[in-house]
Order: C-alpha cells, then sequence, then structure tokens
C-alpha cells in the first residue's frame, strides 16, 4: 500500500505557510517582545529618580519659602482690569505691573542662589538653572519694553531645546519640591 504525501500549497489557496507570511510573523513576535521588554524594564529596573533632582533638601526647602514669599508679593500686583477699561495709557501701565512682577522674581532668584545647595550635583545644576531663569526675566523685560512701545502682542520667551523656557524651569521647581519656585505664568493666557 503506498500513501500519498500531501505536501503544503503556497497557491493561496491556505494550504500552508509562506515563507513571506512566517517572515512578517516572525517580525510581529520580535517587536511585541520588545516593547514588553521595554514596559518591563521601565517598570522594574529603571531609575525613578529626576535627572535634575538636587539632594541637598534643606535648600531646596529654603528655596521654597523664599519663592512662597515672592509669590505672595507678585499676588499683591494683581490687575483684573480688562485693557480696554483702563484707558489710553493701558498697556504702559501694564507694561509697568510686568516690570514690577519681574523685580520680585528677580530679587526672589537672586537670595535663591545666594546659597548653593551642599551636594555636588546641586552645586552643578543651580548655575544652569539660574542662567535660563535669568533669560526668562529678560524675555518678561523684553515683552514690557514691546508693551511700551503700545503693541500688544502675546508674550514670547525663549526656547530651550525646542521648549519654552518657563517649561525647563517648572519641571526643575517640580522635581525638587519648590513649586513656588516655578516661573509665574502671569503673561500667559
Amino acid at each position: 500500500m503506498t500513501t500519498a504525501e500531501t505536501l503544503p500549497s503556497h497557491d493561496g489557496t491556505g494550504g500552508g505557510r509562506s515563507p513571506r507570511r512566517m517572515v512578517v510573523r516572525l517580525f510581529l513576535v520580535v517587536m511585541v517582545g520588545m516593547i514588553v521588554a521595554m514596559w518591563v524594564y521601565g517598570l522594574f529596573f529603571a531609575s525613578k529618580e529626576a535627572v535634575n533632582k538636587i539632594y541637598d533638601r534643606a535648600w531646596a526647602e529654603r528655596a521654597q519659602t523664599i519663592c512662597e514669599g515672592a509669590l505672595d508679593e507678585r499676588l499683591m500686583l494683581t490687575d483684573l482690569r480688562r485693557l480696554d477699561d483702563v484707558g489710553p495709557g493701558a498697556l504702559s501701565e501694564r507694561a509697568d505691573l510686568v516690570d514690577r512682577a519681574t523685580d520680585i522674581v528677580e530679587r526672589m532668584l537672586d537670595e535663591v542662589v545666594a546659597v548653593q545647595p551642599s551636594d555636588a550635583k546641586g552645586r552643578e545644576l543651580i548655575p544652569m538653572w539660574e542662567a535660563e531663569y535669568r533669560q526668562y526675566l529678560n524675555d518678561r523685560r523684553d515683552y514690557a519694553d514691546l508693551l511700551r512701545t503700545g503693541v500688544n502682542r502675546p508674550f514670547a520667551e525663549t526656547a530651550v531645546d525646542n521648549l519654552p523656557v518657563s517649561d525647563r524651569l517648572e519641571t526643575f521647581a517640580g522635581a525638587n519640591e519648590m513649586p513656588d519656585c516655578a516661573p509665574p505664568r502671569d503673561l500667559t493666557t
């Protein structure tokens, strides 16, 4: 008795598996495996520490206290009038308020950076943070000057690595548990 051997069909009738189909399946299995590996690494093995975290907690607490006082001082400058209700000097008045608020933030920054953190990473990060904050303050001063010329455009700030500098400053403040040291958002709508 002879038995007929059945060979897989490659004619598209579903009688077998084509090499192309197996390659696609293997590719998908490898990709899913890589995604699972990435999540396992991210959830269980990757460092959870922020890259811009200062380890001198006393420094961060001191900074938060200083910044909290500056925030309270800035809140006293709040002017909720609409520009068209103020009259012809509205933009000039707004520019003066921007400068006064910026003066408060500048004094705050001066006081915060007058003392350096005790940890090496903090001493490395604070000059970079200060430089970016000073750029933000310059942007605010430029905006006040623009308002004084009678131009009422939205506030524009410097971008660092394609991010608004205020976003970077806010991230730093959040990572170091000093939320009131984030830049004021009084010029954005």
